[in-house]
């Protein structure tokens, strides 16, 4: 087995022994590669911590390259995934669970939308039989899906610990393939689990529902965002022109452009508001393709010399301590780690009332305007409402510090171990 060390080293939290009687075995959390999205970064957030705590960790990858290597902490063990062509990696799959193949192995077959991370499938079976972790985290359908499968293979005792990060009703456009093929086959795999989790309650109900196990099966484990060195993180500096003294004040969206967060009704709205008068500007943080048709909607709006698209940034944390507004425009998300951040660098909120997340972590929308989704013109309101009127920023600090780190890592490592009787 490869493995290789991560460069650098991010401190998390104060090392503590492992907890008395703890598995020797390592805890093993499996993601598909490490280039910057939202459920790698809390992934790689979740097993620093671990291994801050005194855990040995393994951070399984399928590709081990990418911005966040940077961020895993020195005590983390990467190890990456070789990869296998096609059909070896199915017929791996098709091993694994002969009795309930078809359905079961369907949507790992299937052409369209098929899994990215299937071709590492016979590299994860072999991880689990050769390392035999005390127990592996998955997120997203696929890569829990081929989590337990994997396990199945192996035959081994590891615990497996599966996580739904997103709203699965309304997460992808191909809503009748999700509930036909998709659906069916997670419940399978996920009823073989040890745990089933979800970032939000709203997320925890809409599975339940929709893979028809009990809503009592799910567990809701909040995202340990606010990790202990997130002031730190605020604190470094911002070269920016537009966030210098006496310039006007700067929205800021924060997400790669995609489907998801739905950037066109924000710089629909951004436009709306200039058109009133109001002088701002729009900043969005995110990885992004000339071709995603963003600034050809500016220059379309006429407000294109006062939008900036800068691209991926492994810290976005002083743009959002520099923005007046952090506006979310997402059509759906699970629970979006950017609200909680913005709330704690005390910048006030506009987010669409998205399922799921938004209405929990804001509460109602007492921490921070709710807007329906899609709604530029509402979007628009808020936007100006919140420039005249913004919000208390302790207040808002205040709310965010309930969504504590420590606690939050209590909770996953329960969770990973199956037992209560954990580390205080």
């Amino acid at each position: 087995m490869d493995v290789a060390q991560a460069p650098g080293g991010t401190a998390t939290e104060a090392v503590a022994p492992r907890r008395a009687g703890a598995p020797e075995g390592r805890l093993a959390f499996l993601v598909g590669n490490l280039r910057g999205g939202g459920v790698q970064r809390i992934t790689v957030i979740l097993a620093n911590a671990m291994a801050a705590r005194g855990y040995r960790v393994d951070l399984v990858s399928g590709e081990a390259e990418g911005e966040l290597c940077e961020q895993v902490d020195s005590r983390v063990r990467i190890v990456p995934l070789a990869r296998s062509s096609y059909f070896p990696a199915r017929l791996a799959a098709l091993r694994a669970d002969w009795g309930g193949a078809f359905r079961m192995l369907r949507p790992l077959f299937s052409g369209q939308n098929d899994s990215t991370t299937i071709h590492f499938f016979p590299a994860l079976a072999a991880y689990l039989r050769e390392e035999r972790p005390a127990s592996l985290f998955a997120a997203t359908p696929f890569m829990n899906i081929e989590a337990v499968l994997a396990r199945k293979l192996a035959g081994v005792p590891t615990r497996v610990v599966v996580s739904e990060r997103t709203h699965f009703t309304a997460s992808k456009s191909k809503k009748a393939r999700r509930s036909q093929v998709l659906a069916p086959v997670m419940r399978r795999a996920y009823l073989a689990a040890d745990a089933i989790t979800a970032v939000s309650h709203g997320v925890a109900e809409d599975l339940a529902s929709s893979l028809d196990i009990p809503r009592e099966a799910v567990t809701v484990l909040h995202n340990p965002t606010l990790t202990p060195d997130f002031r730190e993180r605020v604190a470094q500096p911002l070269d920016h022109p537009w966030f210098r003294p006496g310039e006007p004040p700067v929205l800021l969206g924060v997400g790669r452009v995609a489907f998801q967060k739905d950037f066109p009704t924000l710089v629909r709205a951004f436009a709306a508001v200039r058109k009133r008068g109001t002088a701002c500007r729009l900043v969005i943080v995110g990885r992004y393709k000339k071709t995603d048709g963003i600034m050809n909607l500016a220059e379309e709006l006429g407000v294109r010399e006062h939008v900036d698209l800068v691209g991926f940034q492994p810290n976005p944390l002083p743009w959002m301590r520099e923005a007046r507004l952090l506006v979310l425009s997402s059509r759906f998300e699970g629970f979006p780690n950017v609200l909680l951040e913005a709330l704690a660098c005390g910048t006030p909120i506009v987010s669409t009332d998205c399922p799921s997340g938004p209405r929990e972590i804001l509460e109602e929308g007492e921490y921070g305007a709710l807007v329906p989704v899609g709604d530029d013109a509402a979007m628009a309101e808020a936007i100006a409402a919140a420039l005249d009127r913004p919000r208390d920023p302790e207040r808002l600090r205040a709310h965010a510090a309930k969504f504590d780190h420590r606690s939050a890592i209590d909770r996953y490592l329960e969770v990973l171990l199956g037992t209560t009787d954990i580390l205080r």
